[in-house]
């Protein structure tokens, strides 16, 4: 007969393996944090390095692709001239590609230009509050651009503006917050039009953001007439 508060066999071997399978999972998910913050640390190494530019993505440091056209760096150094003289004694500042922000734990992206109105770390390398992301659209990151890094930048809650500009003509698209902070998309066209952004006390002329720059000439439509003389000739 089995004593009153006595475990039995069967009970001591499943607390042993639940035990067991505790321990694992402690172990596992212990050796995954060391994991994350040892990539964390390899990436700030790598980003450390003013010759080479890197993002962290799901955890691992991913080199961006290096050079720019100059038609891309152009409109770079216009947007962030227009931000620096507009944003002067706000408390806020734009950065470069240079600097980062944090979409997600573990996801760190480096937009083209930015702005942070949070305090100011001398030896940090991420936007404390990043208000404003911008892209300046390319043929090889068009579609990442467009769609998973807008993506991530929506997940910013500080972000209020994301501003995705075109290379070869004067087009911007821009998504904002609304009032239920939700994003509201509009299409900006053309060398007359403007991105107001009241949260920063900030517009941005397109004529600004396209000073200097050569727009490629578009095809021409030709006619029926103009094709049979082409070919006739």
């Amino acid at each position: 007969m089995e004593e009153i508060g006595a475990a039995s066999p069967g009970l001591n071997a499943k607390s042993s393996a639940a035990v067991a399978g505790e321990t694992a999972a402690q172990a596992e998910a212990s050796h995954l944090r060391d994991l994350d913050e040892t990539r964390r640390i390899a990436y700030m190494a790598l980003a450390c390095r003013e010759t080479e530019r890197y993002e962290l993505v799901d955890g691992q440091p991913l080199e961006m692709i290096a050079g720019a056209k100059n038609v891309h760096d152009d409109i770079v150094v216009n947007l962030l001239g227009e931000l620096r003289d507009q944003l002067r004694g706000s408390g806020c500042r734009p950065f470069t590609g240079g600097g980062s922000v944090e979409t997600r734990p573990g996801q760190i992206r480096r937009p083209d230009v930015g702005v942070d109105c949070g305090p100011r770390d001398p030896n940090g390398t991420k936007a404390a509050l990043p208000k404003l992301v911008i892209e300046v659209l390319s043929p090889s990151t068009r579609d990442f651009d467009t769609f998973r890094k807008l993506e991530e930048y929506k997940q910013i809650n500080s972000l209020d503006t994301i501003v995705l500009v075109e290379p070869n003509e004067p087009v911007a698209f821009v998504w904002r917050r609304d009032a239920a902070r939700g994003w509201a998309e509009a299409r900006v066209r053309g060398m007359d039009a403007r991105i107001a952004m009241p949260e920063l006390g900030v517009t941005l002329e397109m004529a600004a953001i396209y000073e200097g720059v050569e727009f490629p000439a578009k095809p021409r439509l030709v006619s029926t007439d103009e094709e049979a003389g082409l070919k006739s000739r």
